[in-house]
């Protein structure tokens, strides 16, 4: 078991290995901005990026497939802006409004930032007017305020305007299948959500099958009964071979209230980026997170396949000799109301890991974050270190087999060599 287990670990490290050794020394090689506000000890992005998490979490509640649409919308926004004002040295996502650099990079984020979390949230207007008001209300009364609040204001709207229509929401429901491998509703609470994600219109990527995996393993395969055995062994709830530092992890792994915004923040924060900097960084990882979770999701509706905790209780239909049903068998985290494959956490986790890599250039900027879900702050080493402990991390849990996860991770790792390839890239 651990020796295949390695070999399937050194898959996905080889696929994320061709987005890491792409990688560019980014951050280093900026080029001069002639942008007034600049260097300035207050960084906007990373304000306005704790207030779209107040909004789109705290108040909002959606859910990480969802939230990812709306941080990308946000952010998408706020760089187009600011690498406007900056003088365009990369390539926009959407526009370059005309700007001469005297505009007001504060204003500008703010703007562009309150506009598009406006659209999204129409009852919350009037908090974030209040937010947005005293914001720029401790900005200068001048012509570089008011340019600046043109020029986002000029991003938001294209944002908006390009996201119309875009296939979000709506209350199509997976597929509930009665054959052995077929994806049903789960317990605690059997619901079926979020199928609108699997047709999402992409950010950066032309297709959202474009990267269609071969789906999961045959239900009399070896592989899929050394996944299914795993997971039940060590995901159950009542696990005797997890130890406590997995569990901490999976629990870690499964809050909501995702540590890749505190981990962008901290990054952002301790390597001293610039305001151009974290608005680019954060539209990178921010837009092709979007699209590795349309990506994955968009396999969820190809194969539509059982979760561990339907196949394990129903493991006498399977065919398999190799596996033995238990009726009574929970996994230790509430599975999510979606099909198994592929995993959208490794999907979207390797494609923010990856991402911060090739911003980076390179893997071994050690970073942390805390979640009051499991009570614990977790350390990484590096960006491919948080890989490897997601795919780790939705086995232990019990809610994901190992076929659906390092599968996601490919994907994850695919839609951002694909981003960085054609988006964001230096002018000059």
């Amino acid at each position: 078991m651990a020796r295949w287990v390695r070999a399937r670990r050194g898959v996905v490290c080889t696929a994320v290995v061709g987005v890491l050794a792409a990688a560019l020394p980014v951050a280093a090689g900026l080029p001069a901005a002639r942008a007034a506000g600049e260097n300035t000890s207050t960084n906007a992005v990373i304000i306005w990026d704790r207030n779209a998490q107040t909004a789109i979490w705290d108040v909002a509640g959606q859910q990480p497939q969802v939230q990812a649409r709306s941080f990308a919308m946000v952010h998408g926004a706020v760089y187009d802006a600011v690498n406007a004002i900056a003088g365009r040295p990369y390539q926009p996502y959407l526009l370059a409004p005309r700007a001469s650099g005297r505009e007001s990079t504060d204003a500008a984020v703010a703007t562009a930032a309150f506009q598009v979390l406006s659209s999204l949230f129409p009852a919350q207007r009037p908090r974030l007017q209040t937010q947005y008001d005293e914001w720029m209300a401790n900005l200068p009364d001048d012509a570089a305020k008011r340019s600046g609040t043109a020029v986002g204001g000029q991003t938001a709207a294209a944002m908006i305007s390009a996201r119309q229509n875009d296939g979000a929401f709506g209350n199509p429901t997976w597929p509930v299948g009665t054959q052995p491998g077929q994806w049903r509703p789960t317990p605690p609470t059997f619901a079926s959500d979020t199928a609108w994600v699997a047709n999402l219109r992409p950010f950066l990527i032309p297709s959202a099958s474009m990267f269609r995996s071969a789906g999961p393993p045959a239900l009399t395969s070896e592989r899929y009964a050394r996944d299914l055995n795993e997971v039940k062994t060590i995901g159950a709830v009542n696990s005797t071979t997890r130890t406590l530092d997995q569990t901490q992890a999976a629990i870690w792994w499964h809050d909501r209230h995702l540590g890749e915004w505190e981990i962008k923040r901290q990054l952002a924060t301790g390597r001293r980026l610039s305001t151009l900097q974290t608005a680019r960084m954060f539209a990178m990882v921010d837009l092709t997170e979007a699209d590795a979770t349309i990506a994955c999701f968009n396999e969820k509706a190809a194969w539509t396949s059982w979760r561990p905790v339907t196949a394990i209780q129903l493991a006498d239909t399977d065919g398999n000799p190799a596996t033995t049903a238990d009726p009574t068998w929970a996994p230790l985290l509430v599975t999510p109301p979606h099909p198994d494959f592929t995993s959208g956490h490794t999907c979207f986790t390797t494609a923010s890991m990856s991402t911060l890599a090739f911003f980076f250039g390179r893997d071994d900027i050690p970073f942390s974050a805390y979640s009051a879900d499991s009570g614990t702050t977790r350390y990484f080493r590096g960006f491919s270190h948080a890989i490897a402990e997601v795919i780790e991390a939705r086995v232990w849990g019990g809610i994901h087999t190992r076929s659906a996860d390092t599968e996601g991770a490919k994907i994850g790792a695919k839609v951002t060599a694909y981003a960085t390839r054609n988006y964001f890239r230096p002018r000059r």
